[in-house]
């Protein structure tokens, strides 16, 4: 079985064991024909029964809600009361063809939109979509809301209460175990460094548990944390654990032993060691508390050591070049032990804004960044950031939302039977990108096809006979219910077929032709799938990709220019760049993210896309560390400033030529690029003061890994100024 298995996930269209999918299609098959039974036969109400069903498919098969019991609660309830809103929308609009077309627009792409607030609400999208679609594509008045409402309540009170009842043990947070994991990896290689024997073995593990945290973080089309201060401090968490795992690789591989270095350093990287495993204790749910302060207070005794050396001493560079990795790791184990007290709900925002004030001497995200996003504003923070063409989220939603407009418009106009069979069609093979949308409908009208000729073949078989057909439902369910990532995408629109023309026949005897017409209407909702996907960003999320890498990389460098002129006395005002390059990563991660869980061949490997993508953060957080550099001695810079420009500026000329690369072609040619050097212009020509050599060090840093982003820059500038259907 388990060989089978895994042959199975490398080949997707054979079936797969899946103990979550089992445990769902038994509630499923145990739900739905047991509402509908209730409903239609003892109730003897039409409309309640038809909405109890489909109700039993959206709260069951469609939502999969994952956290705690508490999680999934909250999560039912919220989709229960938006279904209801949906729902009673849905038949209000739907006796005017031109009123339910202009109301669509604007409720699915709220729905669509609305998962961009963390995975449960995005799981719960298509769920919340079958509440609107349903009536809305329906014959129906005003006057049948209050049964369909009771039938879409008893399906989400008893689909609840068996979620609630029957699913599998929670595996744990994959998320947080990674983390802990990398965390405490790193405070192994720290402690290896200090005692002298740090080996290649060590750092190898680092990578290994930074490339398992990246892909747990990825593994979903979207962002595996929701909108809840604890959740931000994880996501937080994460992006700090890369970078400080960037930072310990470059330190280790200039200078690996550590046991000889001055008391002062040792001292700070100890406790940044301890702090970082700490973190990671309190990531994977233990109950340890990193001890900040004393981190903070061996940063503090390390600088001072730093000032005492006279800058003319033999070691004085050494130290300070050593002095700079040491900070830059603490700096980075700090924030990482406070996004880790706060994913453990040990402190809140406020706690931590506190605390990075104090840390860091001002804000780190602009003022008061970190409470705004601790209130209720935080909601109308995150539509804002993501309400622009640069958001997958913005533009999937209103992709969907055009398509499922156009839909119930085609359905009504066109008169057929079942109208909602046509939104329903649309939503299910309707894809980022024009190309995937039409292999899916390719699919969808194949399994479509096959559950016709399978039910037409069973209704023959076992006739009108109601007991024969109830004792076909449960096993339709259940195959249909199974079906969701476990199944064929063409299976799965098989079974729901079989499913349909059972529960039609059960409710209004006609025999196979319920299914001939569930062809033609889905039929016609793919036709209209492809026709939107074609017209509205055909590209998919492959070209936001682009635009949003261009984005970050040109936001970046403006912050890192910011940062380097305030640093060093030439700016009066703190960088006003920093939310703005924030938000620039965070639409790039959203990008990425659908873009990896795109159907359809890739023409861009996924090493390549995280060297681009690495290469934005590195940016960013390059210039976050040089904000929280002191200024106190920025007087103290003296020449090296001239020589800090020139090199900012040349930085800041490359990023934009890179940015210009990876964007929107414009019929314009990709230019080669090539990364600058700074030969004759370091820090031996300028006064060697504490704040000149670790603002060499950080744009020296910063500038030997811009060799990496050329070949797959050039591989993805290519690729953009290729015809989207190929």
């Amino acid at each position: 079985m388990r060989r089978w298995a895994a042959g199975a996930e490398s080949t997707p269209w054979l079936p797969t064991w899946s103990t979550p999918a089992a445990m769902r299609a038994v509630r499923a098959m145990v739900v739905v024909p047991g509402l509908f039974a209730f409903t239609d036969t003892l109730v003897g109400n039409l409309q309640m029964a038809t909405f109890a069903a489909f109700g039993g498919f959206a709260t069951l098969v469609l939502a999969g809600f994952g956290g705690t019991r508490r999680d999934k609660l909250i999560a039912h309830t919220g989709l229960a009361v938006a279904g209801s809103v949906l729902l009673t929308i849905g038949t209000a609009v739907t006796s005017s063809t031109v009123l339910a077309t202009l109301v669509t627009v604007p409720v699915t792409f709220a729905v669509f939109f609305a998962g961009v607030a963390g995975p449960n609400a995005a799981s719960g999208v298509n769920a919340a979509l079958l509440a609107y679609v349903l009536p809305a594509a329906s014959p129906g008045t005003i006057s049948m809301v209050p049964d369909r409402l009771a039938g879409w309540w008893l399906a989400s009170v008893a689909g609840t209460l068996a979620v609630l009842a029957f699913s599998p043990p929670a595996p744990g947070d994959r998320l947080r175990g990674a983390a802990s994991r990398l965390a405490a990896t790193l405070a192994a290689e720290i402690e290896a460094a200090l005692s002298g024997y740090a080996s290649e073995a060590e750092l190898t593990a680092c990578l290994d548990a930074k490339r398992e945290l990246i892909a747990q973080f990825t593994a979903t089309p979207f962002r595996p944390t929701g909108l809840a201060t604890t959740d931000q401090a994880l996501a937080n968490g994460v992006e700090l654990l890369e970078w400080c795992t960037a930072l310990l690789v470059d330190s280790a591989r200039e200078r690996s032993d550590l046991s000889e270095a001055a008391p002062a350093d040792r001292e700070l990287l100890a406790a940044a060691a301890s702090v970082l495993r700490d973190a990671g204790s309190l990531f994977d749910g233990g109950d340890s508390r990193p001890d900040l302060e004393r981190l903070e207070d061996c940063r503090m005794r390390s600088i001072a050591s730093l000032h005492g050396l006279t800058p003319d001493s033999a070691d004085y560079r050494a130290r300070a070049q050593l002095s700079f990795h040491a900070h830059a790791i603490a700096v980075t184990s700090l924030a990482v032990g406070a996004d880790a007290l706060v994913a453990a709900g040990l402190a809140d925002a406020d706690w931590m804004a506190d605390a990075r004030t104090r840390w860091f001497g001002g804000p780190t995200l602009g003022p008061g960044a970190e409470r705004r996003l601790a209130g209720v504003s935080k909601y109308t923070c995150i539509a804002l950031r993501h309400a622009s063409v640069r958001s997958v989220w913005f533009i999937n939603s209103m992709r969907g939302a055009l398509a499922l407009a156009a839909a119930v418009a085609v359905a009504d106009l066109s008169s057929v039977q079942h109208g909602f069979w046509v939104v329903l069609g649309t939503l299910s093979v309707l894809r980022t990108n024009a190309a995937s949308t039409g292999s899916t409908a390719v699919r969808a009208l194949a399994g479509t096809a096959a559950g016709f000729a399978i039910g037409a073949a069973l209704l023959l078989w076992i006739g009108s006979t109601s007991t024969a057909l109830w004792v076909a439902l449960p096993i339709a369910v259940f195959v249909a219910a199974y079906a969701p990532g476990a199944l064929p995408f063409a299976v799965g629109q098989a079974a729901f077929t079989v499913t349909v023309a059972v529960l039609f026949n059960l409710l209004v005897p006609v025999g196979w032709k319920v299914g001939a017409l569930r062809i033609e209407d889905v039929a016609i909702g793919c036709a209209v799938s492809v026709v939107v996907g074609t017209l509205f960003w055909p590209r998919g999320v492959a070209s936001v990709v682009g635009d949003d890498l261009a984005d970050a990389y040109r936001s970046g460098a403006e912050y890192l220019s910011q940062a380097v002129e305030w640093v060093s006395g030439l700016r009066a005002q703190e960088p006003s760049s920093a939310m703005t390059a924030v938000t620039a990563g965070l639409r790039l991660d959203e990008a990425l993210r659908a873009f990896l869980a795109e159907q359809g061949t890739k023409h861009m490997r996924k090493e390549e896309l995280w060297h681009l993508v690495g290469g934005t953060l590195r940016l960013r957080l390059t210039a976050h560390a040089v904000v929280g550099l002191p200024r106190d001695d920025a007087q103290d810079i003296g020449a090296a400033r001239a020589g800090l420009e020139r090199r900012t500026e040349a930085l800041d000329a490359w990023y934009q030529r890179l940015a210009a690369q990876l964007g929107k072609p414009r019929h314009q040619p990709s230019i080669p690029l090539e990364p600058p050097t700074f030969d004759g212009d370091g820090v031996e020509t300028s006064s060697p003061s504490r704040e000149a050599i670790w603002l060499y060090e950080h744009l020296d840093h910063l500038t030997e890994h811009l060799g990496e982003l050329v070949v797959p820059a050039a591989h993805l500038a290519e690729i953009r100024r290729l015809p989207w259907w190929r």
